[in-house]
């Protein structure tokens, strides 16, 4: 019996490029129902390979797999491997799951999530999309100008995204899709490192701010890992300017790497070069007249694309129906992919003003009593900042409360002045019980929702008591569906499962048998 302790490294690439996804055979998923396993599972389930899974629990993700044919089992158990080829985990499966031990003892495959992107990734031409912030919008955005404006084989792309898409009347689009074109999109997450193995046609960067401490530990480890993503693409890089993370990435790059890179912007191409003086040797693309409208919320602007990358000079407008200006970042990035990929950029730009957004992105969910109710899935301080800003432009005169879900201990203990800080665009907040999802509390005892709470002691604002901790996240809804009056808008933010009390706050709105009036 072999003795030897099992590892898990996400970093170590499990397959040759010349391997395919028909080598793969009976292809088990630990955490099927998760947003990235289920999309991977999916693709490989429609490009014909026998895929099983498991999960803890079911959920919307498990039932949609079981209804395209898919056996998933419920709970997590060594009879569940038995005779699978090819065992997928997670990063959040650790090597004493019953399925890994099992796994290992027969033989099978163990590979993580991201060899099977990067294996899918080998036979496209992939555009990967890797950033702190935005990684879902833009990929979700890229793939639905393929969808709506590629021709030939730009159509039908692939693509696997972590998450679903607001489709047109209010329908979800799965985030997964085995396509016959010649194009993958794909995101690329940067949390575990894994990213480091991918080779795409074009590698998209949305920015770089530090963030998954846990496990870089320092800034400096994880610029230096978005380096290493960069110079791994085949062809293109296409990375902001706008964070100063991403300023530091550009200074890594070796000039072959910068040749191929295209920097996007909302200050001037000259600011870019006073700031990376070797960014001379790329194409920067600059966002200029950029505003927003209040009431429909239609972020506008104006893209310059250099003759470099279209023959001449070209200004592009774009209207885009998801607002904010860190929308308007991603839609260039995702414009700028297309146009790299052979699309038309003023068909692309078209095609991205019927976006309608990712999931969870700016989603309103309803609105009772003239309370309008907004979900997003902003969980970094950034994007929470992003998120308010963008919510005090397109509802000027409201009340701005949230209900806040951490989503990470350890993204709490390093960043809870931050989130203390961001939080406080809003008028009225209510911080829940932190998220776990990988951790522990017993492994983080001094952290919870009154962490961000206290930080927040030092932060001015009017009135003094706009934050407390409510750790049980119904009760918090709850007593902010009370708190809420008419005209307010009352988003329910966090990567975790907050998502799930929009309908819990409607539903005590409605107590009050009001219309919503507009």
């Amino acid at each position: 019996m072999n003795t030897e302790p099992i590892v898990l490294d996400p970093t170590v690439a499990a397959f040759t490029e010349d391997q395919q996804v028909s080598d793969l055979g009976t292809t088990h998923f630990i955490g099927i129902g998760g947003a990235g396993m289920s999309v991977l599972a999916e693709m490989l389930h429609e490009q014909g390979v026998n895929v099983t899974g498991s999960d803890r629990e079911r959920n919307a993700k498990t039932e949609r797999l079981e209804a395209l044919g898919i056996q998933v089992a419920i709970g997590q158990r060594s009879d569940n491997v038995r005779g699978a080829s090819t065992v997928v985990y997670s990063s959040a499966i650790k090597p004493d799951n019953p399925e890994i031990v099992a796994a290992a003892a027969q033989g099978s495959h163990i590979v993580h999530r991201s060899d099977i992107l990067a294996l899918l990734m080998n036979h496209h031409d992939a555009v990967a999309v890797a950033g702190a912030h935005g990684k879902t919008t833009t990929s979700s955005l890229l793939s639905h100008i393929l969808v709506h404006a590629g021709t030939g084989d730009l159509a039908d792309p692939s693509y696997a995204i972590g998450g679903t898409i607001q489709g047109p009347d209010g329908r979800t689009l799965d985030g997964g899709h085995a396509g016959t074109g010649r194009i993958l999109v794909a995101e690329a997450d940067e949390s575990d490192g894994s990213f480091a193995k991918y080779q795409p046609a074009i590698a998209i960067i949305t920015n770089a701010e530090a963030d998954h401490l846990d496990h870089y530990g320092t800034p400096e480890r994880y610029c230096e890992a978005f380096i290493a993503y960069a110079s791994h693409a085949r062809g293109h890089i296409v990375m902001t300017a706008d964070d100063p993370g991403a300023l530091d990435v550009l200074r890594g790059l070796d000039d072959s790497v910068m040749h191929r890179t295209v920097i996007y912007t909302t200050h001037s191409a000259q600011m870019v070069l006073d700031a990376v003086a070797q960014a001379a040797g790329a194409s920067i693309v600059t966002i200029t007249s950029e505003s927003e409208q209040a009431g429909d919320g239609e972020e506008r602007f104006t893209i310059d694309m250099p003759a470099a990358l279209t023959g001449e000079a070209h200004a592009i407008p774009v209207s885009l129906k998801i607002p904010g200006i860190h929308n308007a970042r991603n839609a260039t990035a995702a414009i700028i992919a297309a146009t790299l990929l052979g699309m038309d950029p003023d068909a692309a730009a078209q095609a991205a003003g019927s976006f309608l957004g990712a999931s969870r992105r700016f989603q309103v969910r309803g609105c009772e009593k003239q309370v309008t109710v907004v979900d997003d899935y902003a969980h970094h301080p950034t994007e929470i900042t992003a998120l308010l800003n963008a919510a005090r432009r397109r509802y000027p005169d409201a009340v701005i409360r949230v209900l806040f879900q951490p989503h990470l201990f350890s993204r709490t203990k390093f960043f809870a002045r931050e989130f203390a800080e961001a939080l406080a665009l809003a008028d009225d907040v209510i911080v829940t019980g932190i998220y776990p999802a990988r951790e522990k509390q017993e492994d983080f005892p001094d952290i919870t929702a009154q962490t961000i709470v206290d930080a927040a002691k030092g932060v001015d604002h009017e009135p003094a008591d706009w934050i407390r901790a409510v750790d049980d996240m119904h009760t918090a809804a709850l007593m902010m569906a009370m708190r809420a009056h008419h005209g307010d808008v009352v988003f329910t933010v966090g990567a975790g499962d907050i998502t799930a009390m929009g309908p819990v706050l409607l539903h005590a709105l409605e107590a009050h048998r009001e219309n919503c009036g507009d």
